[in-house]
């Protein structure tokens, strides 16, 4: 006889009284360093219904939101009491750039919903847009009727309207909320969030000490523009981690021997997005399906997260340093103005520099060695616009924008403050070699001139 119940029986476990059936239980993750760990880990049995509900510190590790917010709380006789507002917002995707989207709460993207399993949760959700609009709760376990499609699970919220939506948390996990009608437009907006429900009855050292959520998803902003195109189905020119490129993205940050989970969810339009994470080795522990099996977890660098999905990957922080994290499509790492930019390549431009500098002094043609030139000019592109090349690092120009952040992990972080650029310790960095190491290990050095200064100005593309 299968054991595993189907969600059929889940809900009917609400209110049928079916004392006998149990719900799934929490296999713990495994922790991964920069190898995978093969130690065991314990099961933990899922709550009954009509618990009291879950409070951070008792019964989870409060997640964090690297550039995003949580969405507050109160409880009302037993019942966690959550309300969304559907609005327009200025958004800032990073310094210098800006946009009127559409999000919730005054945030783009939404305020990220916290639950524990077998809380009792109410959302109203409001309605501030000139559309009408729903919410649907993507993954999670409840009645039809609270699904939140438009038009075959319920009327749309009309402008000015609220709605109620109400059920119990059968289920943890990372999960995903946006609307259902109209998707292609208001999810383009910027409308879509993240919701994590913790499992219950985890000891606090079971728990990880670093909880990251981030949201994954991209947009069409043409330099200048006022709102984000959505009419696009390609060539999304902004790849953002919780509404933010880099270099607005905020950093993640871990003392050393810290075990982390980071939560991925995905929620993009027609990308899926392969995220990379430098210096270590991650167990894959979750979907949003629930908890990988410790048997069937395994070892990533790189962890595939597809367009409607979320991944939740642990590890060991036990290197310190500034360790990049990123999608691995080279255009994801790329901002507004490095896109669609004619390809010049290997081509002699300074005949037609020449030319242009008659009608624009000090105009440079970029892009005959590739784009990383663009990172070494202070350039002035067209107002409300982002450029790749936009941050300097300790060593030099950062050649990546978009879908890209750091994670920080230091020996003697504060707990609170970004500690800055790591300062690697004497014999550990990467420098260039000497005359004198070259001619003891046989090596040439190579045979090609160093470039000439730039000079000038390019009339905008960064």
């Amino acid at each position: 006889m299968e054991t595993r119940l189907s969600r059929r029986q889940w809900l009917a476990g609400a209110g049928l009284g079916a004392a006998a059936l149990t719900l799934p239980t929490h296999a713990e993750a495994a922790p991964a360093g920069r190898w995978p760990s093969s130690s065991s880990g314990a099961d933990h049995p899922a709550p009954a219904t009509g618990m009291e509900p879950g409070l951070p510190g008792r019964d989870y590790r409060p997640v964090e939101v690297p550039g995003g917010v949580k969405l507050p709380w109160k409880i009302v006789d037993g019942v966690k009491v959550f309300h969304l507002i559907a609005e327009e917002v200025e958004h800032e995707f990073a310094p210098g750039l800006k946009a009127l989207c559409w999000g919730y709460n005054g945030h783009v993207h939404g305020p990220l919903i916290e639950a524990v399993e077998g809380d009792r949760v109410r959302v109203y959700v409001s309605n501030r847009l000139p559309a009408p609009t729903t919410v649907h709760w993507h993954g999670v376990f409840l009645d039809n009727g609270m699904d939140g499609v438009g038009g075959i699970t319920q009327a749309l919220i009309q402008p000015g309207e609220t709605f109620r939506y109400e059920w119990t948390f059968r289920q943890h996990g990372t999960l995903l909320y946006h609307p259902h009608h109209d998707e292609m437009t208001q999810m383009a907006m910027g409308m879509m969030g993240m919701i994590v429900v913790h499992p219950r009855g985890v000891p606090e050292a079971e728990r990880p000490a670093r909880d990251f959520a981030i949201l994954l998803s991209e947009w069409k902003l043409e330099p200048g523009a006022r709102r984000p195109d959505p009419m696009a189905m390609n060539d999304f020119n902004l790849l953002t981690m919780n509404g933010k490129c880099y270099p607005g993205t905020g950093p993640l940050l871990a003392r050393l021997g810290d075990r982390v989970r980071i939560r991925f969810g995905n929620l993009s339009a027609m990308d899926h997005h392969p995220i990379h994470l430098h210096g270590f080795v991650f167990n894959v522990v979750a979907t949003d399906g629930g908890d990988i099996p410790r048997a069937g977890q395994w070892p990533e660098t790189t962890v595939l997260v597809p367009t409607g999905s979320t991944r939740d990957v642990e590890f060991v922080a036990d290197a310190e340093g500034d360790w990049p994290m990123h999608c691995h499509m080279t255009h994801h790492l790329m901002n507004q103005m490095g896109h669609g930019l004619p390809n010049v390549m290997g081509v002699d431009l300074s005949d037609l520099d020449a030319r242009i500098r008659a009608l624009v002094p000090g105009y440079m043609s970029m892009g005959a060695t590739g784009m990383g030139e663009m990172a070494e000019m202070p350039m002035t592109g067209p107002a409300n616009s982002l450029s790749t090349h936009f941050e300097h690092g300790l060593y030099g120009p950062i050649t990546m924008g978009g879908m890209f952040t750091l994670l920080k992990v230091r020996r003697d972080w504060d707990g609170r403050n970004d500690p800055g650029w790591y300062r690697h310790p004497p014999d550990t960095l990467a420098r260039p070699a000497t005359a004198t190491e070259l001619a003891r290990d046989g090596i040439a050095a190579p045979d090609v001139a160093p470039p000439a200064p730039a000079g000038g100005h390019h009339h905008g593309h960064g």
